[in-house]
């Protein structure tokens, strides 16, 4: 007969793991897969220029959010001298434009109506271009070059010129200026849809998915679409800070709704008077580049968040 284990053997046996190689691997913890956005706030930590023009952006939404409603002064009260300048009165701490109405007013209100069609102009720009980039890029052929020349006719126009003349034929209404800005700003979305779906139709998970006989709309919402959002979500984010400008520019020519304020319409009717009182129009349009380079940043920081390549550093 052969011997058996004592008892104290198989103790040993299943108290002590085994110092070979299979040990280690059964005393090691699995890690365990982290969400994919604690991955990219993770790496959009790491740009702290980013991460700071993210808070600014927080408290500029904030102000033109809230602003309104705690200053509790209307921006078209006409309620002090004229050119008052900055911090020479106490209730004026901007002071006052052309007609004496006060400035830190004006901005605040001013930068609810710049963020808005900054946001909406975005949002139907984004629309345009990812559905007809999307079409494109999934169907090729004839689709693709019919709806590829139209994307080349709209690049080629004078964005600006073709906007004016859509506000001045139609009104300049805030939905016309925002529609105005979006059916001139979609170009580049669609060709980095476009591009997107080119790489990702021919991968092996869409294949499959083709295979088993998902329709052609499952394959580009569901399937394609998700996948190409980050340099798309990237563009989506610059366009906001473009939208803003532009329409900064049109308010400035004098393209705009007179019953609102904006931070480019308060430059354009204190443009006369700029060498006597320049902090009227200075005033606003460093709103204007802080809040654009705020937005430049946090472009930059979600390019870094969102690319793979770059998050595997």
């Amino acid at each position: 007969m052969t011997d058996q284990p004592s008892s104290n053997a198989k103790d040993d046996l299943t108290s002590k793991p085994s110092s070979g190689p299979v040990g280690l691997l059964i005393e090691e913890p699995i890690e365990k897969a982290r969400h994919p956005f604690m991955e990219a706030w993770d790496m959009f930590r790491r740009n702290h220029a980013a991460l700071v023009a993210l808070l600014v952006l927080v408290v500029i939404i904030a102000g033109a959010i809230f602003g309104p409603a705690l200053y509790g002064r209307d921006p078209f009260d006409m309620v002090w001298a004229p050119f008052t300048p900055p911090l020479q009165n106490g209730g004026f701490i901007l002071g006052t434009d052309y007609l004496g109405r006060d400035l830190l007013a004006m901005i605040i209100s001013g930068a609810r109506v710049s963020i808005i069609i900054g946001l909406a102009a975005a949002f139907v720009s984004v629309f345009i271009g990812v559905s007809i980039g999307a079409v494109a890029g999934y169907y090729r052929g004839w689709v693709e070059e019919v709806l590829m020349r139209i994307t080349e006719f709209f690049q080629v126009l004078p964005t600006l010129l073709f906007s004016m003349v859509i506000v001045a034929l139609f009104g300049a209404s805030l939905p016309m200026i925002t529609f105005a800005i979006g059916i001139v700003s979609w170009t580049a979305v669609a060709r980095i849809t476009r591009a997107e779906f080119l790489r990702i139709r021919e991968l092996e998970y869409v294949t499959a998915s083709r295979a088993s006989g998902a329709r052609d709309l499952k394959l580009i919402f569901s399937v394609i679409l998700p996948n190409a959002l980050p340099p798309i979500i990237v563009q989506s984010a610059l366009m906001v800070g473009s939208a803003i400008l532009f329409e900064a520019g049109l308010s400035f020519l004098g393209l705009t709704d007179p019953n609102v304020v904006s931070w480019g319409q308060i430059i354009g009717s204190n443009r006369p008077y700029f060498l006597d009182a320049s902090f009227t129009v200075t005033l606003p349009g460093i709103a204007i580049f802080v809040t654009i380079l705020c937005i430049s940043l946090v472009g930059d920081g979600l390019n870094d968040a969102l690319n793979p390549k770059l998050r595997s550093r």
